[in-house]
């Protein structure tokens, strides 16, 4: 009789720890979104500050892939991602007119800068950018591109073209590519004594910057200009539709705005929030 009631024990408690078993992982598992975005946005630490304050009020985790802006595009295009966070406004248009996004809205905005050697051995310090990438062409200075499809080096394409300098058909001597992110842009630069275009804000948070400093700045074609995405569910069926419009409406809110203006590196902001208004 007794090892019938250890028995009996044995089997409540086995079934009592399946029952748990089998709950616990839903109350575990919390509601998060899956986000691509530049890299530029992570390796700034701008991430590592707006994300949480939007757990902290909405209970949602976002997990961010990110890769350069073509790359995250094509993250949305699969339907491998619930919304996007990217700066290519030429390129997120057409992302909306094929149909994979209902809009695309403005969020925040900064600049690009060319650093290079302080020095400066080619002497293109100053506030014109085409006529410093003209002269870095002419001189065949060491200029480290990224070469990755991001929006940075979408913008980087744009200017050498204002320069009248066609990298993609002849490449100036100095011109590499990495096909890396903005930090190790900026590292193999550093190392070398090249010159980069960043945008400001990686450029701000980059610590190992040895020889380089801001050398071009302040022209109006350097304007980086971030917007929001999220993925049309009538094309993707299985994304997280009203999660995603749930970050995107925060994010262009006052509320949002006002995270975004309040991350600072050494007491200067490096993102200015321009929230499409609704």
């Amino acid at each position: 009789m007794a090892l019938t009631r250890w028995l009996g024990r044995l089997a409540l408690a086995a079934t009592t720890l399946l029952a748990l078993g089998s709950a616990w992982p839903a109350r575990a598992q919390a509601p998060f979104l899956t986000m691509a975005s530049t890299t530029s946005t992570e390796q700034s630490g701008l991430f590592a500050h707006l994300l949480p304050a939007y757990k902290r009020v909405s209970g949602v985790d976002i997990r961010v892939v990110a890769v350069g802006t073509g790359q995250a595009l094509d993250i949305g295009r699969r339907g491998d991602a619930d919304l996007l966070f990217v700066h290519d406004t030429a390129a997120e248009e057409k992302f909306v007119a094929e149909g994979h996004a209902q809009r695309r809205r403005n969020v925040m905005v900064n600049d690009f800068v060319l650093v290079g050697p302080a020095d400066d051995p080619s002497q293109v310090a100053g506030h014109d950018i085409a006529a410093a990438l003209a002269r870095l062409a002419r001189s065949g200075a060491g200029f480290v591109s990224r070469g990755d499809r991001s929006g940075t080096h979408a913008a980087e394409l744009r200017l050498w073209r204002k320069a009248g300098v066609d990298v993609q058909a002849a490449r100036p001597a100095g011109y590499r590519e990495c096909g890396c992110g903005m930090g190790p842009a900026l590292n193999i630069a550093a190392a070398t004594g090249a010159y980069a275009l960043t945008d400001r804000g990686t450029w701000l948070a980059f610590r190992n910057r040895g020889p380089l400093k801001v050398l071009v700045e302040g022209d109006r074609s350097l304007f980086n200009q971030y917007g929001v995405l999220v993925i049309d569910p009538a094309r993707h069926p299985g994304v997280k539709a009203p999660l995603a419009q749930a970050f995107a409406d925060w994010v262009t809110s006052p509320a949002g705005q006002a995270v975004i203006a309040d991350y600072k590196v050494g007491g200067e902001p490096l993102f200015f929030p321009n929230a499409t208004a609704d």
